[in-house]
């Protein structure tokens, strides 16, 4: 059960289980909620203490019509360590969860004790996509997600995942909830992520430890780009997920919780 906690002027969802042990936060991807982190956190508690939060504008957090640019939700992030009393924390993010995690970790560098970034991109979007994904934007605004989910499950999941019978359960459940998606808000935070500005220039300033983790099938931020971060981060270690896409935290769940268990282990 989420608890709305106002942060930086929004009423944030976040579930905190409470545990005695160093904090982790995690943020979701865009159009996501905090529950695309199930698995990890089922695996994590008792040895953590998990934090998962939902981005204003999205899952179950308040929906603001300003104010969802990576800047501000990063000032939400930080903010929401504060609140909560959770700092330094382990801040694992995917996608635009990545986006907001290397800014925390590049500026408040206080605020994290190690990162870990999931199918993201320091650059900013290419030309390419960002024309392909306002075609989306529009359909939705007027038509909703219903004439679009087909064609956002394919940029999200990777093929294999959505071939396999074992993640047909899961698969199911996050095309229900782009279903579900308010065609207003959703537009507003696709657009946030698009406008955002290239962090290259921060990463020489990142020094926690630091985890890159990308799915061999990510289409939306391909492999390159993660092995582009890695590069920049001082002592990063780059990991390629197998038969796993953009949201490779749902398409190879045991893979990605074993590769984040042993990172964290480390860290202790």
């Amino acid at each position: 059960m989420a608890t709305r906690i106002r942060c930086n002027g929004v009423a944030l969802a976040v579930e905190d289980d409470g545990g005695g042990g160093p904090a982790v936060l995690f943020s979701h991807g865009l159009l996501y909620s905090r529950r695309m982190w199930d698995a990890q956190v089922a695996a994590l508690r008792g040895r953590f203490r998990c934090v998962v939060y939902d981005h204003r504008g999205q899952g179950e957090s308040e929906a603001p019509e300003s104010g969802l640019d990576m800047d501000t939700l990063t000032v939400d992030a930080a903010v929401l360590i504060e609140s909560l009393g959770l700092g330094p924390v382990h801040f694992v993010g995917l996608s635009m969860g990545g986006f907001v995690g290397m800014r925390l970790a590049a500026r408040r560098p206080e605020l994290v004790r190690s990162l870990a970034l999931l199918d993201t991109a320091a650059g900013p979007e290419p030309a390419a996509s960002a024309t392909r994904y306002r075609r989306l934007e529009w359909v939705v605004r007027w038509f909703g997600t219903w004439s679009v989910v087909g064609r956002v499950m394919a940029i999200m999941h990777g093929a294999s995942a959505r071939r396999d019978p074992a993640r047909a359960s899961d698969l199911r459940f996050w095309r229900d909830h782009l279903l579900r998606l308010d065609r207003r808000a959703a537009p507003r935070a696709l657009e946030g992520v698009l406008q955002r500005e290239s962090v290259v220039p921060l990463l020489s300033r990142i020094r926690c430890p630091t985890l890159v983790l990308v799915g061999e099938e990510d289409t939306a931020t391909v492999p390159a780009r993660a092995e582009e971060i890695a590069a920049a981060i001082a002592g990063a270690r780059l990991v390629r997920i197998p038969r796993a896409g953009h949201m490779s935290a749902i398409d190879a769940p045991e893979a990605v919780t074993s590769e984040l268990r042993g990172f964290l282990d480390a860290q202790r």
